[in-house]
């Protein structure tokens, strides 16, 4: 059996079986990347431009376009590839790197969604400390520690991951490179010391869901009581979208991660990838502009702009 210094390359799953399948699935997935690029690329622009949207909450949301756009862009333009070129080979540095990046936009982002939430708490329950507890100072501290956060992580559990003797081929049933089906392919019992790295981050990742979850809880109650339906009106449409952009990336990712091996299969590990690795990143974009006027003044400014730059 090849061990892990035989080995120069991985083969990840493919995403069809026919040429004419794999091709559809190419523009499929060029379709949704351009539309993850365009999207987060404008509300990036918008929020960078707009003064009025200098502020902790959008600062937090051009952070998050960010995070998406470096998470989308490690899987996708791999995957897209492969199913041009009709092949399924990355390299082992190339898988590592893969992997380390992936980790970290991810984690990143969850961290970065935890301290969202904050923010609205903060804004909602305690408005008059807003000034004095989400300063820019305070706000670029909690930026940094998100994505140094991710850094740590990433590192953390790509090294464990990889110093792991592979005895099992080299043969990874995913689309691209993720520790679950590293693991598969390790020796029996060499992998023990990752797996508990993994269970300690559900662990942790369970602490920012009971976090965001009393949040949310005290900022319902705090907005039921508000006298007036437009400051009832106001945040809802800063909260619900937020919420929306929380469940739809931890039930995804919680349930690949947590569900029962007697129910994994390669078609079900590869739809759910998809879901959170691919559909957060291009919906987020969508979810945030379709309840937020600021956010769509400042896109229709952006967009008039560069129109009238045209020649």
């Amino acid at each position: 059996m090849p061990n892990s210094s035989s080995i120069s390359e991985f083969l990840l799953l493919p995403l069809a079986d026919t040429r004419q399948l794999q091709l559809l699935h190419f523009w499929l997935l060029l379709g949704i990347y351009l539309a993850a690029l365009l999207g987060n690329g404008l509300i990036s622009t918008a929020v960078a431009c707009d003064q009025r949207l200098h502020t902790p909450m959008y600062f937090f949301l051009l952070n998050l376009a960010l995070l998406d756009l470096g998470c989308i862009s490690t899987t996708l333009p791999k995957a897209m590839a492969n199913a041009l070129w009709d092949t399924r080979a990355i390299s082992y540095t190339g898988c590592a790197a893969q992997l380390f990046f992936f980790v970290f936009f991810l984690s990143a982002e969850f961290s970065l969604l935890t301290i969202m939430s904050y923010d609205r708490y903060v804004a909602i329950c305690k408005p008059l400390h807003y000034g004095t507890l989400m300063d820019s100072r305070a706000c670029a501290t909690m930026a940094a520690a998100a994505w140094g956060t991710g850094v740590l992580y990433s590192l953390l559990h790509t090294a464990s991951t990889f110093s792991l003797p592979l005895c099992h081929g080299n043969v990874v049933n995913q689309f691209f490179c993720e520790i679950p089906q590293i693991l598969k392919l390790s020796c029996s019992g060499s992998y023990l010391r990752e797996v508990v790295f993994l269970i300690f981050s559900v662990f942790l990742g369970f602490g920012c869901f009971v976090f965001i979850v009393v949040s949310y809880v005290q900022i319902f109650l705090a907005v039921l009581r508000m006298p007036s339906d437009q400051g009832r009106h106001k945040a809802f449409s800063t909260c619900l979208p937020h919420l929306a952009v929380v469940s739809l990336f931890l039930s995804t990712i919680f349930f690949a991660y947590l569900k029962p091996p007697s129910i994994s299969t390669a078609f079900l590990d590869l739809t759910l990838a998809l879901l959170y690795s691919v559909l957060p990143p291009a919906l987020n974009p969508i979810i945030y502009s379709m309840r937020n006027r600021e956010i769509k003044h400042a896109l229709r400014k952006v967009l008039q702009y560069a129109l009238f730059q045209l020649p």
